[in-house]
């Protein structure tokens, strides 16, 4: 009947149209670099500085600056390791513990141990006064240490934000299975790898963090050399790949670029998805994403505003005991 050749011809054309759907356009690398050298922050933090010349420059806005301290064996003290009173504005610095524990308190009544696993999201804004050292009783027994301390810009109206602190457990992160093609849910694997969502989404699931702009946080274990995983990143944000652990190669296939233990890789804003490649067993990553905040970035040691005029208001509000209240 007429009404059967008019459904036969929609679904033909419905077919057509998934046949000829574009597939998802590949984030480029634009750059790797290798590991730096590590050096000491206090008497606790022995990092490396993972974006090097990079950091607090907008080519890897919102992020500001990223230390990394590889697992080092400490023996057991009576001593505090790590760094004593230091104020910041500005800015929000993330510290996520994997091996030890960090112990954390600051001038506006927060006190805090996080152990491997857990994340401390810290809002400085306006301004606050913190110190941060091992655990005492990891301090004590000793043992493998390692963390990472990010810094995640913010936008001129909320770089005097009230200061607020964000405990967040190990159990209260989502794990995600990775996907070997972005164009069907079916493909999820947990044998391809998961990743730990602290920020932003993947798949529909969100991390608890929250955040003032739109930013990614995720941490990846790739259990299995030479499988290819798609991660699906917003178009326009900026996209990068640390390598805590193992190697891994990224890139459309053919045209791969490797990026060995420590090294970093960036990618272009342009396109959604990310083709990477554990090219060792147990690789580790940690992937930081984001919408670049396009405003001048003006940075003193613990400070970093929009103009130099405001940095130095934030020097005299700390010689003057007004910051941190």
């Amino acid at each position: 009947t007429a009404r059967a050749l008019c459904c036969q011809r929609l679904m033909q054309s419905m077919v057509t149209v998934v046949s000829v759907a574009t597939p998802a356009k590949l984030k480029a690398v634009k750059r790797v670099m290798p590991a730096q050298h590590p050096h000491w922050v206090g008497n606790g933090f022995n990092v490396y500085p993972v974006f090097a010349h990079l950091a607090f420059t907008k080519e890897l806005s919102p992020w500001l600056m990223f230390d990394y301290a590889a697992p080092k064996k400490f023996k057991p003290t009576t001593q505090r390791l790590g760094v004593g009173q230091h104020p910041h504005r500005g800015f929000e610095t993330v510290t996520i513990a994997f091996q030890g524990s960090v112990e954390h308190s600051d001038s506006v009544g927060n006190n805090d141990i996080i152990g491997p696993g857990d994340v401390q999201w810290m809002t400085a804004g306006r301004g606050i006064i913190h110190e941060e050292y091992h655990g005492t009783e990891f301090a004590k027994t000793g043992g493998t240490f390692e963390m990472c301390q990010l810094w995640v810009n913010l936008p001129a109206k909320y770089k005097m934000h009230a200061p607020r602190y964000q405990p967040i457990l190990d159990a209260d992160i989502p794990v995600v299975p990775l996907r070997a093609s972005e164009e069907s849910c079916m493909a999820s694997d947990p044998e391809l790898g998961t990743a730990r969502i602290i920020a932003g989404e993947m798949h529909g699931t969100r991390g608890p963090a929250k955040t003032f702009t739109p930013v990614e946080l995720w941490t990846l274990q790739l259990p299995h050399a030479d499988r290819p995983v798609m991660l699906k990143v917003p178009d326009g944000h900026n996209a990068v790949l640390f390598v805590r652990k193992g190697r891994i190669a990224v890139g459309g296939a053919g045209g791969e670029q490797t990026v060995d233990a420590q090294g970093v890789v960036l990618m272009n804003r342009e396109g959604s998805t990310i083709r990477l490649v554990a090219k060792q067993p147990e690789t580790q990553v940690i992937f930081l994403g984001g919408e670049p905040i396009d405003e001048p970035i003006e940075a003193q040691g613990p400070f970093v505003m929009n103009t130099r005029e405001e940095i130095m208001a934030a020097n005299r509000d700390y010689r003057s005991g007004k910051m941190g209240r």
